[in-house]
This record gives C-alpha cells, sequence and structure tokens, in this order.
C-alpha cells in the first residue's frame, strides 16, 4: 500500500496530483494594477486573513522578487516579460507544494500576463486575475517614495503608467476598486476567490474568521 504523502500518477500526459493533507489546494491569485494601486497591501492582509483561517498562504511581492530571484533585470519590456515569467515560476513552484499564493505584481503587460497564466494553469494549478484598479492620481498621491513625481521630472525612465505602458486587464476575474471601498471589503472579495480556487474542505467553525463585505 502506498504512503498517504504518495503522489498520484499522471494522466493522459496531465502533471502529478499531489494530496492536500491541509484541507485545500495550492492556487495563485495574481494582483495585478498600476504602482501605488495597493497590490502589496491587499496581499500583506490577504495573506494574514487566510493564514488565520488556517490556510497554508505565501504573499510574493514583485519589488521583493526584483530584489531575489529577478535581481539584474532592468526595466525594458524584454526585462518586464522575464520578471513576470520569473514570478510564475515563483508560484507555480509554491502552488503546487500545496500554497494559495498571492503575486502582488504589476504585470504590465498583457501578453506576458496571459502566458504566465497559461503556464500555471497548464500544470493543473487553479489561477486567478485580480485588477487592482486606482486612478493615477490616487496612485499618485499614495507615492511615499515620490517615484510618479520622480518619473514625471524625468528622473527615473521606464515609469509603468508614465512613460511604460500599462495594459489594463479586460476581463479580470475580480476589479478591487481601492479608491472606492474600504480595504476590509476588498480583501473579503479577494479572499472568498482564493477559497473557491483553493477548493476548501469544508469543516467546523471556519468560516467564522472571514470578513465578508
Amino acid at each position: 500500500m502506498g504512503s498517504i504523502d504518495q503522489v498520484s500518477p499522471p494522466a493522459e500526459g496531465l502533471p502529478p496530483v499531489r494530496p492536500a493533507p491541509l484541507g485545500h489546494r495550492g492556487a495563485v491569485v495574481w494582483l495585478t494594477g498600476l504602482p501605488g494601486s495597493g497590490k502589496t497591501t491587499l496581499a500583506r492582509a490577504l495573506e494574514q486573513q487566510l493564514r488565520a483561517g488556517g490556510l497554508k498562504t505565501v504573499a510574493l511581492d514583485g519589488d521583493d522578487l526584483r530584489r531575489g530571484v529577478s535581481q539584474g533585470l532592468g526595466f525594458s519590456l524584454a526585462d518586464r516579460r522575464e520578471s513576470i515569467r520569473r514570478a510564475a515560476e515563483v508560484a507555480l513552484s509554491l502552488a503546487e507544494a500545496g500554497a494559495v499564493v498571492l503575486v502582488a505584481h504589476i504585470a504590465p503587460l498583457r501578453e506576458s500576463r496571459m502566458l504566465a497564466a497559461e503556464r500555471i494553469r497548464e500544470r493543473g494549478v487553479p489561477f486567478a486575475k485580480v485588477f487592482v484598479n486606482a486612478p493615477i492620481a490616487v496612485c499618485e498621491q499614495r507615492d511615499p517614495k515620490g517615484l510618479y513625481w520622480k518619473a514625471r521630472a524625468g528622473q527615473i525612465v521606464s515609469f509603468t503608467g508614465i512613460d511604460s505602458p500599462y495594459d489594463a486587464p479586460t476581463a479580470p476575474d475580480l476589479e478591487i476598486r481601492t479608491d472606492l471601498e474600504p480595504l476590509a471589503d476588498s480583501v473579503g472579495k479577494i479572499a472568498l476567490l482564493a477559497l473557491k480556487l483553493a477548493e476548501l474542505q469544508a469543516r467546523s467553525g471556519f468560516a467564522e474568521w472571514l470578513v465578508v463585505p
């Protein structure tokens, strides 16, 4: 008799189906939006909430990835594509290990976002794209590092939303307007989406911690 942790053999060329000992499966929720739209704030708050509910959860921030696996990449379109590809591979590895992965990454290029989604889904991992939407004027007001000001002054170049394009999603799985609703409401909406992707097995009292708008 095989071990309870044994990986099931693939069927018809599909990747192995990993067991879900924690009562949920791995998944990827990708938060995309302009700089300052609130992606990282949402991901960190959501990470805490899902962990409080007993889910194995990891938040990946685009800036942190640039200091690690994407160190050395610039902001040319080619480097941005590679940055998105690497973020997708890291997220995929974590999700295949059973984690619910929250990727807070601008990912400005529509084509690259599509490739990332296809790569993750072809491995049998659920994927959802969340458009963290806020007007650029609001994003500039929130900008604690003054990057928008520096970009408009020409002190930095290839800044997304100023002199580098951002392809807004046309059909996201969920759109969050961080300029119009409280953080708790936004987190609750994304949490419901994440739980659906993770196919959480019902257990007594689980939903009590979840803030639902």
